[in-house]
């Protein structure tokens, strides 16, 4: 199928879950995951009309900016070393990976604007998925009160690849109840709007506890 007949059936789906949560479905954006694909096939997803497109290597991010710059919201999805924070940070519009100080650190000393960033956090707890604790989250937010280049606008997980929908709904709602509590905090540097939340597998029971960016690849860009 190509990318508009995807992209169809996902807002079909993605309508029915905000119908069964009272949600309004303007309000979720989505991120196309190219990180796998052609260049052609990024093409078609920005002629489907998906202008956010999400990676997850310096690499691929490169390559996809080369050809398509001005024309894609960039988000970066994927887990950033602190040594490539040069070589990306003015070019991306969102970070959805800042989990550690040392990052926050470098990207304060080499962003020349601030930089929309969602806080990684590891709801799920599983060893090989990066993020804070979520009993972490509210010191970490403190901690970088002070870096003038970082706004947390939200926070982002990622949940355990299962066909459990209820542990799925478990940790999309305990990622929800902890953006609210940084919201509420009303941080200045920290409005934390924002929940990124939900891939190809899930993306409709993330919807249904309050995503308001979902991160899909190959049920979107796939062949």
């Amino acid at each position: 199928m190509d990318v508009t007949q995807n992209l169809q059936q996902i807002q079909t789906e993605m309508k029915a879950a905000c119908q069964k949560s009272n949600r309004n479905f303007e309000e979720i954006t989505i991120i196309g995951v190219t990180k796998y694909v052609t260049i052609e096939r990024t093409r078609e997803a920005l002629q489907s009309g998906i202008i956010n497109l999400g990676e997850n290597r310096l690499e691929g991010f490169r390559e996809k900016y080369q050809h398509f710059g001005n024309e894609a919201i960039w988000h970066f999805i994927g887990s950033l070393q602190t040594r490539k924070v040069k070589d990306i940070i003015d070019k991306i519009d969102y970070l959805h990976s800042l989990d550690r100080l040392s990052l926050a650190e470098e990207i304060e000393k080499r962003a020349q604007k601030p930089v929309k960033c969602f806080v990684q956090v590891n709801v799920s707890g599983e060893e090989s998925k990066h993020g804070l604790k979520p009993d972490e989250v509210m010191s970490f937010i403190n901690d970088i009160a002070h870096l003038t280049k970082i706004s947390v606008v939200g926070l982002m997980t990622m949940a355990p690849n299962t066909d459990d929908k209820e542990l799925l709904h478990n940790v999309f709602r305990e990622l929800r109840i902890l953006r609210d509590k940084v919201k509420e905090s009303n941080l200045q540097h920290a409005p934390c709007e924002f929940l990124s939340m939900g891939m190809s597998n899930d993306y409709p029971i993330a919807i249904e506890e309050g995503a308001t960016h979902v991160r899909i690849g190959s049920k979107l860009v796939g062949s």
